[in-house]
């Protein structure tokens, strides 16, 4: 997501907080199909399953129709619905899988390729993404295809910005070395 996307995502979660807190009951679908893919993907990435992700998703959008204010007065609401939806992700695997750690499958936030060159690069890609630990798997789909900066990250992970930047380096790092040889069969292709 570019900077400019980001921006205005921002700006258009922040109107529906405000119409939200204000009792413009209606703003909450509205925000609801604004975000709807994207909170989606995320708790996904936390669920490693469809289903899941979407109860979560249901449970945080219950949250913010019983406090409304609150929503409508926070100073960076889109970072605080996405806290909410973790919070609610969390205590869902809690309930869900309590003896189970996040170790399932990650989803793959980009569209099928339409060339069939690609489907093993993508399936490393994948492979890549699963294999990285859940704390930086979130802050890979937070940083890269939220575009969130880590100011934004840390209030959602309520971690410090130092922590989220962290992460994401490792998770880099990590990306990088075990994609090594799928860069290298593109660019000899």
């Amino acid at each position: 997501m570019k900077s400019n996307d980001h921006a205005d995502l921002s700006r258009q979660v922040a109107d529906l907080a405000l119409r939200l807190g204000k009792g413009e009951i209606y703003a909450l679908g509205q925000l609801f199909d604004l975000t709807a893919p994207r909170m989606l993907r995320f708790a996904q990435t936390l669920t490693r399953n469809r289903e899941d992700a979407e109860d979560a998703l249901q449970a945080a959008m219950i949250r913010l129709a019983q406090n409304p204010k609150r929503f409508g007065s926070a100073n960076h609401p889109w970072p605080y619905f996405m806290q909410v939806l973790r919070n609610e992700t969390l205590k869902l695997i809690g309930k869900r899988r309590p003896a189970q750690a996040l170790t399932q499958q990650v989803p793959l936030p980009i569209e099928d390729p339409a060339d069939a060159e690609f489907a093993e690069c993508r399936h490393q890609i994948k492979q890549a993404i699963e294999h990285l630990p859940p704390e930086q798997a979130e802050v890979v789909v937070l940083k890269i295809w939220e575009g969130m900066t880590f100011a934004e990250i840390a209030v959602v992970l309520k971690e410090s910005p130092n922590t989220a930047a962290s992460r994401y380096r490792y998770a880099l790092s990590k990306l990088s070395r075990s994609l090594e040889r799928v860069a290298e069969d593109l660019l000899y292709e």
